[in-house]
């Protein structure tokens, strides 16, 4: 299981503010990745501010653990098998990885687990002044969204190189703390 902090400042734009902070980087390449998020019917990971995602991406299954910190996010991540995904998927058979002994110490009932939805995002990654951008096109329970993140090592520095990205491409737009997970989820219904 790898661990890893991640800090990161983010804002909701429209379509067209998406397209001009796109063509401020004309030779990115864009991908698709797929977030699938987990929880139990009765969201007891929601209620507990953690989020559970299976991402796929270009064949490959990373299963992520979030919990808050003080700045940031710390993330567990395990590679899981395209068969350990789909015994989740098809037959709520949790993976049997490290997370899985993390969350049974949390007192959570992993047998309650699956996943409730699902959200496409077409990425488009560039190294950004020591940090790394991302331009995303969401997809999600009938929604389209358009986020631009920017991680970095801290987040008073990541906010201000962001807010500094918007302003040079005329686009002015308050910082989100609303997670992919979080929009997510609160399109599902109950």
């Amino acid at each position: 299981m790898s661990n890893a902090i991640e800090i990161e400042a983010k804002a909701l734009v429209s379509q067209e503010q998406y397209r001009t902070l796109c063509k401020a980087f004309p030779n990115s390449e864009r991908y698709l990745q797929t977030n699938y998020y987990i929880d139990s019917d009765d969201r007891v990971l929601t209620k507990e501010g953690i989020a559970l995602r299976i991402r796929e991406k270009s064949g490959v299954y990373e299963l992520t653990l979030k919990t808050p910190l003080s700045q940031g996010l710390l993330e567990k991540t395990n590679i899981i098998s395209m068969n350990q995904f789909a015994m989740l998927r098809d037959f709520g058979e949790f993976p049997a990885a490290d997370l899985k002994r993390f969350l049974e110490m949390l007192d959570i009932d992993v047998s309650k687990l699956k996943i409730l939805g699902f959200m496409t995002t077409e990425r488009i990654d560039v190294p950004y002044k020591g940090g790394l951008l991302s331009l995303d096109r969401n997809s999600y329970n009938g929604v389209i969204d358009f986020e631009i993140e920017f991680e970095y090592n801290n987040m008073a520095d990541a906010e201000r190189i962001l807010l500094d990205l918007l302003k040079e491409n005329h686009v002015e737009v308050p910082l989100t703390t609303a997670s992919k997970f979080r929009r997510a989820m609160a399109t599902l219904k109950k």
